[in-house]
């Protein structure tokens, strides 16, 4: 079916599996990009500075890397989890130890209801706060960010969470194929909790998985398209949610070759089936890190194919951690149709997380936040912000203070379970984790747990205040 894509043919996408060394040398010499074999850009949207060649050569050199380590990443992952389960199937160190000389080792089971990944071990948290209950104003933030978690474990445990534990319908966990890559790189889980009046369905987009490098270079590609009154968007994310290689983003797709569907087309069609069985129903968008970026950017293209119908569903859009997406036109067009279409959005991030700082924020990259921020200092006190503080990460003026507060957030994990309970006690893994953040501060501000902490123990916006942030004016700095 032919019909307008929305795509203006401005583009620049860096392809870093092409691009040699001393293509890369010749680059931070060169202001000509259109004899780099390795970028392809259309003219008008060239740009020749200095400060950007250089921001290319360095994502480039990082992308180069990732794709060489893919697989030892990949492996050294699968067995650092295969050993953290087999220490938690068995009880720990010791147990392990005594089992291992009685000759009753106790093996995990990869894709079962009792293996968990690395992002689970760290939080082992898998039911709801009995205490935020539904027509609290926490409800469906704290559910969405549960589910965001929930999001990077295998099908029979994500389905045996929801079913026995949250107690709603799980209707299914999916993968979806990359044009461009040629696989698999989506995943999302559909589920709906029925106790709510009107029924809510939720689609959760799993996040960036910490050993997987794909991912990784999902993140951080600076490949941008353009499209007709809508602005420029991240190249990675388009492309894990579906983006078409040779129609970009047609209102209808064929399914070929037997692949897995497309994210955003595959997960269209089931809301319209669901949807349409129980027209009072609901839902919602939500995701951690990568998977937030493809929460929010799913209503963008909504907006672009005018689905109306779906859109009037929508009963809100909740990300965490979530990557920029776009420039600042995409956003005064999201604005705009969020809205129009009185679409609720909001953008959690846990104080010096870096990933929502990324891409940077500058006239060089042009990446740009848009909507609302809730935003939680490590105190879990939240405020609604228009951008969070430090917007870029890189600041000289902030070294120490992150630092000190890497080490208050290692010394905090021994002290919060005897203030807030048994529930936020932390493990030696996640402690592992903030023993890491002192050297980098603000990559284990990125973990679940703050997340969710933020969600349970932080600010309560009112119902009212939640409907109008994505068109309030004036927001604090």
């Amino acid at each position: 079916m032919a019909c307008n894509d929305g795509f203006s043919g401005n583009y620049f996408i860096i392809k870093p599996e092409e691009a040699s060394f001393l293509d890369l040398f010749y680059l931070l010499f060169s202001a000509d990009l259109e004899k780099r074999k390795f970028i392809e850009c259309q003219e008008d949207s060239m740009e020749t500075d200095r400060r950007r060649r250089w921001i290319i050569f360095i994502t480039v050199i990082i992308q180069k890397i990732l794709f060489l380590i893919a697989k030892p990443m990949a492996w050294v992952g699968l067995e650092l989890e295969e050993w953290l389960n087999l220490l938690s199937y068995n009880g720990g160190f010791t147990k392990l130890l005594s089992n291992f000389i009685t000759g009753n080792v106790v093996m995990p089971l990869n894709q079962s209801v009792t293996f968990t990944s690395y992002v689970g071990i760290a939080d082992t948290r898998l039911d709801l706060d009995k205490s935020i209950k539904l027509g609290d104003s926490r409800y469906y933030t704290a559910l969405s960010m549960m589910a965001s978690k929930l999001s990077y474990e295998n099908k029979v445990f994500v389905q045996n969470v929801v079913t026995n534990h949250w107690k709603m319908e799980f209707i299914g966990f999916y993968d979806f194929w990359n044009d461009y890559e040629q696989k698999v790189t989506t995943q999302a889980f559909i589920f709906q909790d029925r106790k709510t009046n009107p029924e809510m369905i939720m689609v959760a987009f799993r996040g960036t998985e910490p050993f997987n490098a794909y991912n990784w270079i999902t993140d951080i590609d600076i490949s941008w398209y353009e499209f007709s009154g809508v602005g420029k968007i991240h190249g990675g994310f388009m492309k894990a949610l579906g983006l078409q290689k040779k129609k970009r983003w047609p209102k209808e797709v064929a399914q070929e070759n037997n692949h897995t569907s497309f994210a955003y087309y595959g997960i269209r069609e089931m809301l319209r089936d669901l949807l349409q069985r129980n027209e009072q129903a609901k839902f919602i968008v939500t995701g951690h890190s990568l998977g937030g970026a493809l929460a929010i950017l799913f209503p963008m293209i909504l907006f672009l194919h005018e689905e109306t119908w779906l859109l009037e569903k929508l009963e809100g859009v909740y990300t965490f951690g979530q990557p920029r997406v776009g420039d600042q036109k995409l956003g005064e067009y999201m604005n705009k149709q969020m809205k129009l279409h009185c679409v609720r959005y909001l953008r959690f991030v846990y104080c010096n997380d870096m990933v929502p700082r990324l891409p940077l924020d500058d006239s060089t990259l042009m990446f740009k936040h848009f909507g609302p921020c809730a935003y939680y200092d490590s105190f879990y006190e939240g405020k609604i912000v228009k951008e969070e503080p430090n917007k870029n990460y890189f600041s000289v003026l902030q070294a120490i203070p992150k630092h000190l507060n890497a080490m208050w957030e290692l010394i905090r994990g021994y002290i919060i379970p005897y203030v807030k309970g048994p529930d936020y006690t932390e493990g030696w893994c996640l402690r592992l984790f903030r023993v890491v953040g002192l050297a980098i501060p603000g990559l284990s501000d990125h973990g679940t747990q703050d997340y969710v902490n933020s969600t349970r123990l932080g600010s309560s916006f009112p119902s009212l205040q939640l409907q109008d942030l994505t068109h309030q004016e004036g927001l604090e700095k």
